[in-house]
């Protein structure tokens, strides 16, 4: 099968190779899938650079998240049988970026039927970061106004959506008028381009001077730094990630002045301290796509042979949306 693979660390246009390698074959606890879609992620990009806290061993195929048709499946598999649409993660070194991957059958869930390949293979990461980060790490009501930055990137957009869905007001923090335009389409009652407007004194105008009620901030940064200075009383400010490249230093006695939370959420961790906790989001997630209520907006389907520019593209800021390839 081809796959593509990072022998040595670097940015993902020069250091990924697409190579014909050996097909896998399942072990006990394991499907092998034909991969019907990958999404691109930023720890991809991460991975390929060699500066995420997963690292791989070389050779590896990055793609940390996927949707496939299982082909076979190993001893011990009880839930999931040859021709089932599955997704979630594959077992790295061997990552999604192939035309056939490994995967274990507790990291596998059944693939919504109300979302085509390329929206399924987008559910995973994204929406259960955020699901976690809105509804967990927090308790998003109903009235309240939601702040996310990076509102057009992979959790960023799946907040904007489970906002929405769950009847919050949201402000989309964006870079660039066609990444203003794809939040829109996400459904972003206020959308915001960081390039030309600064967000603080809009987010007071848009809740008549009371602040964001929470903050979901992949960013880092100056987006966090500016947000505490629109945070509502009893407000609450999501780390989600550092894109921006720089770890914020906050400032304890502020957040004690102004009566706000700061919250970190590692959605990973919940493999290690309650797999079930993911099962359960898998299904809420599954029930509010067939509602209608999610749908991943897929900006770009493009082929397994533009993965390596297609990941150039994303560590360079320059993609809108997500981009799914289809091998």
């Amino acid at each position: 099968m081809k796959a593509w693979r990072i022998n040595e660390l670097g940015q993902p246009r020069t250091a990924l190779r697409l190579e014909e390698i050996q097909d896998p074959t399942p072990g006990p606890g394991e499907l092998v899938v034909k991969v019907l879609a990958v999404p691109a992620n930023f720890p991809d990009v991460l991975m390929c650079r060699g500066e995420y806290q997963v690292k791989p061993p070389l050779p590896f195929t990055p793609g940390v998240e996927l949707c496939g048709q299982v082909l076979a499946v190993g001893d011990g598999v009880t839930r999931f049988a040859v021709g089932d649409r599955v997704v979630g993660g594959p077992n790295l070194p061997a990552g999604g970026f192939a035309e056939m991957a490994v995967m274990s059958e507790s990291n596998a869930f059944a693939a919504p039927a109300a979302l085509d390949d390329a929206e399924a293979s987008a559910l995973t990461i994204g929406y259960q970061t955020s699901w976690f980060a809105l509804h967990r790490r927090t308790q998003l009501k109903p009235g309240e106004t939601l702040l996310v930055h990076a509102a057009a990137g992979g959790v960023g957009s799946a907040a904007v959506q489970l906002g929405k869905a769950a009847g919050a007001k949201v402000i989309g923090v964006v870079g660039g008028p066609e990444k203003v335009e794809y939040c829109r389409k996400l459904g972003a009652d206020l959308v915001i381009d960081r390039h030309t407007d600064d967000f603080v004194p809009l987010v007071k105008e848009f809740t008549d001077g009371r602040g964001a009620d929470v903050v979901y901030d992949p960013v880092g940064g100056d987006a966090y730094t500016k947000s505490t200075k629109c945070i509502a009383f009893e407000g609450r400010i999501l780390i989600i990630g550092f894109a921006g490249g720089t770890i914020p230093t906050p400032g304890l006695n502020h957040a004690l002045i102004k009566n706000y939370s700061i919250i970190g959420l590692h959605w990973g961790l919940y493999n290690a301290y309650n797999r079930q906790a993911i099962a359960d989001c898998h299904e809420e997630l599954t029930r509010l796509a067939e509602s209608g209520a999610i749908k991943p907006l897929i900006s770009e389907r493009l082929s397994l042979a533009d993965v390596a520019e297609g990941l150039g593209r994303l560590g360079d800021g320059s993609t809108v949306g997500r981009v799914v390839f289809q091998p």
